[in-house]
């Protein structure tokens, strides 16, 4: 199964909708998100035989429950060649700090290291730009109003490819000490 840790921001989905809805689709071509969330891990395919043993290390990360507020919209890879449009996250000491506690639980899976940890929510992935200093003014233009959530879980997502887009399933839910 594909399976990845992230942080839900659900609670905030009508706010991030709205966000998301004054991207100028005229501009490019999205794959607009549906379900927001922060992945602090991708973990990729993962046999049925690994799973107990990843809830099992897992439930061996502690932390303490923190806030994390929205704050900017973004790009990845960089404005000259959007593929992704996010929104920043503050402040992000503890989010990189439990992100980094799950990739030391996790080392002996030998999954890839996320080096370069830029905590954001996903708002779009951008198939095809078709006007590049219009959608970059468009983005910088997009008036946020930040929104605070309480981070007290993380969650071992499963994630099923449709025709539609992925398809998330909670498969466990570790919660804060």
């Amino acid at each position: 199964m594909r399976l990845f840790i992230a942080i839900d921001f659900d609670e905030i989905k009508a706010n991030l909708s709205e966000i998301q809805s004054k991207i100028d689709t005229s501009l490019a071509k999205l794959n607009p998100s549906s379900a927001f969330h922060l992945t602090l891990k991708f973990l990729g395919e993962i046999g049925d035989d690994k799973v107990d043993l990843i809830k099992q290390k897992l439930s061996s990360v502690k932390f303490n429950q923190f806030q994390l507020t929205t704050s900017s919209i973004g790009v990845f890879p960089y404005e000259e060649f959007i593929k992704v449009i996010w929104l920043g996250v503050k402040p992000d000491e503890q989010v990189k700090e439990l992100q980094n506690n799950i990739e030391n639980e996790l080392k002996e899976f030998n999954f890839k290291k996320d080096f370069d940890f830029h905590p954001h929510i996903t708002l779009a992935r951008v198939k095809f730009v078709k006007d590049k200093s219009g959608l970059n003014k468009n983005l910088k233009d997009i008036k946020i109003e930040p929104k605070t959530i309480t981070v007290d879980n993380f969650r071992l997502v499963k994630s099923t490819l449709t025709q539609e887009g992925p398809v998330y399933e909670d498969v466990e839910i570790f919660k804060s000490v």
